[in-house]
């Protein structure tokens, strides 16, 4: 400070640039004693060096963190580009508090379901109280540790608490409650004596205090014939009343000038209905010709009226059989009512005078397809999936039907009698087809598998299950008797040997059809060159029989084309049925 006074009147003696006279300096006192004094003397004011270099005992200061620019971060984002103090991170949130929130969505989260904290826990408590929870319905609750409870309170649980108290806590690993008399066993009745033959007990004897009753108590029996009587009442099918079995006939001119009905085929068609062989050869169909409509519902089987085919019979779900015309005006010659719900199957006998009718109200009806009476009713409380009639003319008073029981059931016709029931599937039988000139028939089922029987026979002769094959709701033979077309509900149409060992021929597969889920019916042409079905999306696929190609598809039905037919006697008609509830005729 005595460097700066002198080097602030040193400054103010030295003369100015400008040549103004210099400011004479007061007088000053002996160099000794006033260096001595001179930083307790008051600084003269007039000095402007002097005056700027006053000190300030409290200076205005800025306090230490203000001056620095505050970060803040807010809580949704998931990516810090800088290393954040530990202030920011735990800074509260800016700006005003949502005043919507409920306590639930204030809560702190750090996972989408709440708050999750580590906890040290060994995996084999965790399972205990996991398999406990399971199977107890209680367990310890997970939030208390026991270190804020009171000792006198004991351990918390969550769930079944009475269970819990009951057992006193009691996890899988420990027995509930010890028993009342752990330390006494029960004693048994002994005779180890073995010259006693008769009564020697060895480690096999009763307990003392055992109890052999063969007979149930006075109350035990009420409570087993009170199950068992609604066991029967649950399975008991409900009797209705009969229903009313009636037909219509639609034509006027049922009988010719000669007193012949409509089943005796025409002459005047310009094909002789009456020849067994089949056209020389077939062509594909390309123009649709004629629609019979009068069903109210899906159409579930058609089949042509044995050897000359001038006559068709559907079913449907609306619980009807129709009978049409095939040539001439193509009209609806009768209608069969007699079954209350849907018709699952039709089938002829050989002559075609009578036919037998399965519905879904487990009757199996025995129609003259003339009068349109029914001649006889069969009833297996099953539900019938598919019938046939022996194609023998010395059997044709016996008929099969696959129920849904699994079995398949032998009818005779003129006792109305259960004759034999085939019962090896595991599953609903869904089709029965006659091979090798009648003396075997092939049945398919839900089991996914196919047996072959010797007619009479209740044992299955040959039992065909691939782990690769599918269920397969719908079989044709081939007009030679030598191949079996089955539709496979794997979108495939698989081709099985009808003769010797039934063995699956892997090399003729039909593909490109969609039938997973529907039991489509296929056929073959007359001459064996096509094989045709319809499809879940209501096409119609003709594929060559030789080389398994797809040769034409076409949409036949708004619906499900559930059911193919190709004309024996024509060389490119075919008719095909849908679930639209319409049969279409194509040439």
């Amino acid at each position: 400070m005595l460097h700066l006074q002198g080097y602030g009147s040193s400054a103010s003696d030295s003369e100015p640039e400008d040549g103004k006279s210099k400011v004479e300096s007061p007088p000053t006192e002996p160099a000794s004693s006033a260096d001595a004094t001179a930083h307790l003397k008051p600084v003269d004011s007039k000095y402007s060096v002097v005056k700027s270099l006053e000190i300030c005992a409290a200076p205005l200061v800025v306090p230490m963190g203000q001056s620095e620019v505050s970060r803040a971060l807010a809580p949704t984002i998931n990516e810090v580009n800088y290393n954040p103090r530990y202030e920011e991170l735990f800074a509260p949130v800016a700006g005003p508090e949502n005043p919507f929130l409920t306590q639930q969505m204030k809560a702190q989260k750090n996972m989408l379901t709440g708050f999750v904290e580590n906890a040290h826990i060994s995996d084999f408590q965790f399972e205990n109280q996991r398999k406990t929870f399971h199977s107890y319905g209680y367990a310890m609750d997970p939030s208390v540790d026991g270190k804020g409870t009171a000792p006198e309170e004991g351990p918390s649980y969550v769930g079944h608490l009475q269970a819990a108290y009951d057992t006193d806590g009691a996890t899988v690993f420990e027995s509930a409650k010890a028993k009342a008399n752990a330390g006494e066993k029960r004693k048994r009745v002994k005779n180890d004596d073995p010259e006693d033959v008769e009564g020697f007990l060895g480690p096999w004897g009763k307990y003392e205090d055992e109890e052999t009753v063969a007979r149930p108590s006075e109350k035990e029996r009420a409570e087993i014939e009170e199950m068992m009587a609604k066991k029967h009442r649950r399975h008991k099918v409900k009797e209705d009343k009969p229903i009313e079995e009636k037909s219509i006939l639609h034509i006027k001119d049922a009988f010719d000038y000669q007193g012949r009905s409509f089943l005796h085929p025409p002459h005047d068609v310009g094909v002789n209905l009456r020849k067994a062989g089949a056209p020389d050869r077939c062509f594909l169909p390309k123009a649709h010709i004629h629609t019979w409509t009068g069903h109210t519902k899906g159409i579930s089987a058609i089949r042509w009226f044995p050897v000359s085919a001038h006559l068709l019979l559907s079913c449907s779900m609306d619980a009807r059989v129709k009978l049409w015309e095939v040539y001439n005006e193509r009209r609806c010659v009768r209608t069969y009512s007699g079954h209350r719900q849907a018709v699952r199957d039709v089938s002829f006998n050989n002559k075609g005078e009578r036919f037998i009718s399965a519905g879904y109200d487990r009757y199996l009806k025995l129609w003259d397809t003339e009068t349109g009476d029914v001649i006889s009713r069969f009833n297996s409380r099953k539900i019938p999936f598919c019938v046939k009639f022996h194609p023998d003319f010395n059997k044709q008073h016996l008929f099969v039907a696959g129920t849904s029981d699994k079995k398949i059931i032998c009818w005779d016709t003129r006792t109305g009698e259960v004759v034999q029931e085939y019962d090896r599937h595991l599953g609903a039988v869904n089709t029965i087809t006659f091979v090798d000139e009648n003396r075997r028939f092939v049945t398919t089922s839900d089991d996914k598998s196919l047996r072959v029987w010797e007619w009479d026979i209740p044992v299955d002769m040959k039992y065909i299950a691939d782990p690769t094959m599918h269920s397969m709701p719908a079989v044709t033979l081939a007009p030679n008797g030598k191949w079996l077309a089955c539709q496979s509900l794997d979108n495939k149409i698989v081709i099985f040997s009808a003769i010797n060992r039934f063995k699956m021929n892997r090399k003729k597969t039909f593909t490109g059809h969609m039938v997973s889920g529907y039991a489509c019916n296929l056929d073959f042409s007359p001459d064996m060159s096509y094989l045709v079905s319809g499809d879940g999306d209501g096409k119609c696929y003709i594929w060559d029989w030789k080389t398994t190609k797809l040769y034409k598809k076409w949409q036949a039905h708004d619906n499900v084309c559930i059911a193919t037919l190709w004309h024996p006697h024509e060389a490119s008609k075919l008719v095909t049925a849908g679930w639209d509830g319409v049969i279409k005729y194509w040439d």
